[in-house]
């Protein structure tokens, strides 16, 4: 079992930036994808990016292409989801999800372990 918290969330105006982090513990040597999700009220969970463990390939969603980035340090176990340009459209609940297989672009429904979420809500 791997147990995921993240942190980082907050409130910030449009063209602001945040980081996110998701700290990993527990049987992470089993981890093969890292995911960042959101979640908008009223919204489906939808897929932000993921990465590989190991940081050997990068997504991300259209959406966010340009503005996210997503990077790893494995000696804290900790995954970090870099928010620049925020735009209001990106605000909603942010979850980190771990995945023990290949496939880190695979919807919500694939990824196992999940962490509680931290809230991002963008201003304008």
């Amino acid at each position: 079992e791997v147990h995921l918290v993240e942190s980082g969330g907050g409130s910030v105006e449009a063209g602001g930036s945040l980081r996110l982090s998701c700290a990993a513990s527990g049987y992470t040597a089993s981890l093969y994808c890292m995911g960042w999700f959101r979640q908008a009220p009223g919204k489906k969970r939808e897929g932000v990016g993921s990465i590989y463990t190991g940081g050997l390939l990068v997504s991300y969603v259209d959406s966010v292409k340009g503005r996210f980035t997503i990077s790893e340090d494995k000696v804290k176990n900790t995954v970090y989801l870099q928010m620049n340009s925020l735009k209001l459209e990106d605000t909603g609940m942010y979850y980190c999800a771990a995945r023990s297989r290949d496939g880190c672009s695979a919807p919500p429904s694939a990824y196992v372990d999940w962490g509680q979420g931290t809230q991002v809500t963008v201003s304008s």
